[in-house]
């Protein structure tokens, strides 16, 4: 099991940067494949990144190529999503999820919400125009 807590979210203008922070607890989080979803208000909860267990595989829904960046740092526990070029259409509760490992074992990146087996509380992002 896996504890997770976003940060970093907040108000920005649009054409602005920011990064956002998911902090595991315990000494798991390194097995763990993990991704990033948003839900915008009136909306389902959508995929936006994805990171295997060791960073070397990323994977991006096509609302958000060449703008966001994800990484991890396994030694802090900690994944990162730097987002770029943020639109008003980027504004939404980020949350970052550990996905389910018999899914890793197959190889599988979902991008599906039901993938996931634990997920942190969220955090706002608002993009201003």
């Amino acid at each position: 099991q896996v504890q997770l807590v976003e940060s970093g979210g907040g108000l920005v203008q649009a054409g602005g940067s920011l990064r956002l922070s998911c902090a595991g607890s315990g000494r798991t989080f390194s097995l763990y494949d993990m991704g990033w979803f948003r839900q915008a208000p009136g909306k389902e909860r959508e995929f936006v990144a994805h990171i295997s267990r060791t960073g070397a595989r990323t994977l991006y829904a096509d609302s958000v190529k060449g703008r966001f960046i994800t990484s991890r740092d396994n030694g802090k526990n900690t994944m990162y999503l730097q987002m770029s070029s943020l639109k008003p259409e980027d504004t939404a509760v980020y949350y970052c999820a550990a996905q389910n490992q018999r899914l890793s074992e197959m190889g599988v990146s979902s991008t599906r919400s039901a993938g996931y087996d634990y997920w942190g509380q969220g955090t706002q992002v608002t993009v201003s125009s």
